[in-house]
Parts: structure tokens; C-alpha cells; sequence
């Protein structure tokens, strides 16, 4: 564990030696704050209609949950900028066969680079939740609703971090990598569009859908079912790196 903890430290910190984490952190906080602010615009300019109507929408749907589903769809965007570089970059610069030749397990890497990122990622989603917070000053928010769209997003992702860290340890270039990420992860985001059409409707396509699986828990019905294919989606790519690392050191 310690050792798990030491190479995530490491990757942390050096993602900030960089400016690529501080030029994320900042176009994402830029993007989302300009839609948030135009979400408040929208619902102060809906605030006396929705006054006369009984069981409308408040502050939160209209605010909160839109924010959060934007979020999850620029960080579909983003995390594969960031996950390309993990493993790509140590075998680039000819580190990866040093790493691989120390004491240090293939999950002790596998781990130390994926918490390292999704720490990384993770401080993005706490600047996020910020704004909605910023709301109680003024208004009143459904705490529990902004609690399931936070758990959500933070879900998503660890799902992303693991796709991007699998495509990272298979593929032989960072620019691979995140095409690759991108790709696997916006099919998985588009894949249940077609549930719409019942002659076509697909249950396994919808369960597999990550978006499906995102907005049932940002619409506060948390179920172990949604939990669950998070989890056994973020093992499974976990796993699948700590694997390919295993075969990639066997050929050392």
C-alpha cells in the first residue's frame, strides 16, 4: 500500500510540473462557469412562472443537474488527455523497462498511476461542486439531489480514469491512446440512443450504455445496479491494465 501511495504522490505531483494540469483545471472551470451562469440567468428568468405552477422544477433541477451532465460530457473530452501519457509516456522515454525491473509489482504501478490521475480529477469535481454550493447563499438547493449528481459524476469519473489507463498500457503512442480512449468511451456514452425505438430496443445495450447508468444516479434513484456497473466497470479495465503490464514484463 505504501508503495501504491508513494507512486501516486509521484504522478500527482508531476502532472502540476507540467502546465497541461493547470491549463485543464482552468479551461474546465472557464467552460463550466460560464454555462452555470447561464443556467442561473435561465431559472431567475423562469423564476415567476414557476412560482404559479405547483410541483415545478427548482433551483436544482434546472441548475444543478444540467451542470453536472455537462461535466461528465467535457470530462468524456479531457480525461483522455490526460490517461494517454500514464504508461505511453513512460515506454516512450525509455523509463517503462527501468520501472519494470524495480521490486515494485505490476499493481503497484497499475494503482499508483490510476489513483494519481483520478486525484488529479477529483480536485476538478470539489472546483466543480463549488458553484452549486455557492447557491445556498441566496437560494435553497435539494442537498440530497446535488449529493446523487457529485456521486455520479465522481463514477464517471473513475470509469473514464481506468478506460484511459487500459489504453495507455496497450497502445504504443499517447495520441493512440486517447483516440482509442475517446472512441471507447463515446460509444459507450451513445450507445443506448437507439432504446428510444421499442422494435430496436436492445437490453443489453442499454444496461452497457455508461450514460444510462449516469443520469439514473444524477435523477437521485440510487440503486446497486448502477453503483455496481461503475465498480465492475472501473475493475474490469483495472485489471485488464494490471494484465497487459504482466504480459508486457514477461517479454522484458
Amino acid at each position: 500500500m505504501s508503495m501504491i501511495l508513494t507512486i501516486a504522490s509521484r504522478e500527482f505531483k508531476s502532472l502540476f510540473l507540467s502546465p497541461l494540469a493547470w491549463t485543464v483545471l482552468a479551461v474546465l472551470q472557464y467552460i463550466l462557469a460560464y454555462l452555470f451562469l447561464t443556467q442561473v440567468e435561465t431559472f431567475t428568468l423562469l423564476q415567476p412562472k414557476l412560482a404559479t405552477i405547483e410541483g415545478a422544477p427548482g433551483l436544482t433541477d434546472i441548475v444543478v443537474t444540467p451542470l453536472y451532465g455537462n461535466a461528465g460530457l467535457i470530462l468524456l473530452l479531457v480525461t483522455p488527455l490526460l490517461t494517454m501519457r500514464l504508461i505511453c509516456e513512460e515506454r516512450r522515454n525509455k523509463t517503462l523497462s527501468l520501472l519494470l525491473s524495480a521490486p515494485i509489482s505490476n499493481v503497484d504501478i497499475i494503482l499508483g498511476k490510476y489513483f494519481g490521475l483520478l486525484g488529479l480529477l477529483l480536485l476538478a469535481v470539489l472546483l466543480i461542486t463549488l458553484m452549486p454550493l455557492s447557491l445556498l447563499a441566496g437560494g435553497e438547493l435539494d442537498v440530497g439531489k446535488v449529493a446523487a449528481n457529485l456521486l455520479a459524476l465522481v463514477l464517471l469519473v473513475t470509469a473514464f480514469t481506468a478506460t484511459g489507463l487500459f489504453m495507455s498500457t496497450i497502445a504504443g503512442h499517447p495520441t493512440v491512446a486517447a483516440m482509442g480512449t475517446f472512441g471507447i468511451l463515446l460509444l459507450l456514452w451513445i450507445l443506448d440512443w437507439t432504446s428510444g425505438m421499442q422494435d430496436q430496443r436492445s437490453e443489453l445495450l442499454v444496461y452497457l450504455s455508461i450514460l444510462r447508468h449516469f443520469q439514473n444516479i444524477q435523477s437521485g434513484l440510487i440503486s446497486t445496479v448502477d453503483i455496481g456497473y461503475f465498480l465492475l466497470f472501473t475493475a474490469t479495465f483495472i485489471l485488464l491494465s494490471i494484465r497487459s503490464l504482466d504480459n508486457e514484463r514477461l517479454q522484458k
